[in-house]
């Protein structure tokens, strides 16, 4: 690819999906004199172009340091700024304003010693390029982008089995909590859950009951799905699936994940089919999480991210877990996730981990009491109202997302070769991924979420710096 027409029809399938209100830096690589691409990074374009210049250097370096870490540093560098116009705005207004922004990152990316070779604008359906002053090749009123799937590009990656899905828009909705008048009947469902299952999960006599009947509810659950009717389409999917989900139903498995140990004996359901249904109910249950129970979505929306991570899916993945830290910025679990798909780990050692917990249960009792009695001694035993109902007072004394401390995935996440270095996260920047939930206040009994009428408020759209790399 040589034109800036080639590179702008590149740019889904460099992704995966169509960019929106974007930034993009794509790296490129010489060897032996053939160019591919490397290393993508994605930022969105921030409200204010005061922000501009420290987002250009933060998406620059974020690639380029990556980049060296997996041992290539990029020869060159191509860029995008991807917007549609506002009211009244045309394409070509859109690239003029971007300008500087454009502008920016080629400075940016210099000081690197990393050259812009192409910066391109893609606004209502045209693209324009910053770098060329031809006319003749790329006028004044920029070129059209070619049909979706027309291109050889399209045909090669069609034929290497790779897909271009829709907009991040388009999957954080199978994700985000209902917002119609069915809200209200869920809503009632989790505060009847909540005065029925929290004491129970708060008495440590009847704490592994509630465990063990989440989990028992979750594969009853997961049956149902598997033995429902093949639907086209995500919409329709996820419609069939909430029509086969009880507003109880889904209340008690909300309720019953907010318990570190049975998330985790949830995460399990990791490979083959058994991924594919869990997935499936992860989604479900997230778009219940309605009203003041917002928080709680932290929990399925983390097991989404996982599943997605576990079977190959780095793109629903980041925006789940995303989503999840927008729930919930001190869940740890979902942190250390979210940092290992940017740095590009793998996701076996934490299936591992879970392997070995399920078949440590196969254990005789003896075993396991001798296992429990010594996580315990050394302090990693898990606290109930902690890991029940993550309370703000009990949060505010220890460092942010230590909550999480004595879960082995958790553990095993840990202990992976993270880098300190603060980099632009994938896909949604934390706490701007998920709209509609809210952090109700601590009532009652620490460590127990109680509705509430109070909480923050989850921005989304573009003037966030969301983010992959």
């Amino acid at each position: 690819m040589r034109t800036p027409a080639e590179l702008a029809d590149a740019l889904p399938y460099l992704l995966g999906y169509c960019p929106e209100d974007s930034i993009v830096l794509v790296a490129l690589h010489d060897r032996g004199g053939r160019g591919r691409f490397g290393g993508r990074a994605r930022l969105g374009i921030p409200a204010s172009p005061d922000d501009w210049e420290s987002v250009a250097g933060q998406l620059a370096q974020g690639l380029v340091w990556g980049s060296e870490r997996r041992g290539a540093r990029p020869e060159q560098i191509v860029a995008y700024v991807c917007q549609e116009p506002g009211e009244g705005e045309t394409g070509r207004q859109v690239m003029e304003r971007l300008l500087p922004l454009a502008h920016e990152l080629r400075v940016q990316c210099g000081r690197l010693d990393v050259p812009v070779i192409e910066a391109l604008c893609i606004s209502d359906g045209r693209f324009w390029s910053y770098c060329c002053e031809n006319p003749g090749c790329c006028p004044a009123e920029g070129l059209p982008m070619g049909l979706p799937g027309t291109s050889v590009l399209a045909a090669a990656a069609t034929y290497a089995g790779l897909q271009v899905r829709g907009s991040l828009r388009e999957l954080r909705a199978r994700l985000q909590p209902w917002e119609t008048a069915a809200a209200l009947e869920q809503e009632a469902a989790l505060d009847a859950g909540s005065m029925a299952l929290v004491p129970r999960m708060l008495d440590g006599t009847s704490r592994a009951e509630v465990a063990e009947e989440t989990v028992q509810l979750a594969r009853q659950v997961m049956s149902r799905l598997a033995e429902a009717p093949f639907v086209s389409g995500a919409f329709m999917a996820d419609l069939r699936d909430d029509g086969l989900l009880r507003n109880d139903e889904a209340a008690t498995l909300i309720l019953g994940l907010q318990d570190r140990s049975t998330r985790d004996r949830a995460a399990e359901w990791m490979e083959g089919d058994e991924a594919t249904l869990a997935l499936r109910l992860w989604r479900a249950l997230a778009r219940r999480c309605v009203g003041p129970y917002g928080e709680h979505a932290a929990a399925p929306l983390t097991l989404a991210g996982w599943v997605a991570w576990s079977t190959g899916d780095d793109l629903e993945a980041r925006e789940a877990l995303a989503m999840a830290l927008g729930s919930d910025p001190s869940y740890l679990f979902a942190r250390l996730l979210h940092q290992a798909i940017n740095e590009g780990l793998d996701p076996e050692s934490i299936r591992r981990c879970l392997r070995a917990e399920r078949d440590g249960r196969a254990r005789p009792p003896a075993e396991r009491l001798v296992e429990a009695q010594s996580i315990d001694g050394d302090g990693g035993g898990a606290d109930v109202s902690e890991s029940v109902a993550g309370s703000r007072a009990r949060r505010r004394e220890l460092p942010a997302g230590d909550a999480d401390d004595g879960s082995l995935p958790t553990q095993e996440l840990r202990k992976s070769p993270l880098p300190s270095r603060r980099l632009p996260t994938g896909g949604t920047a934390p706490g701007a991924g998920r709209t509609g939930g809210t952090r109700p206040p601590t009532a009652g009994r620490a460590g127990v979420r109680r509705r509430g009428t109070s909480g923050r408020g989850v921005s989304s759209g573009g003037s966030g710096t969301k983010g992959e790399v």
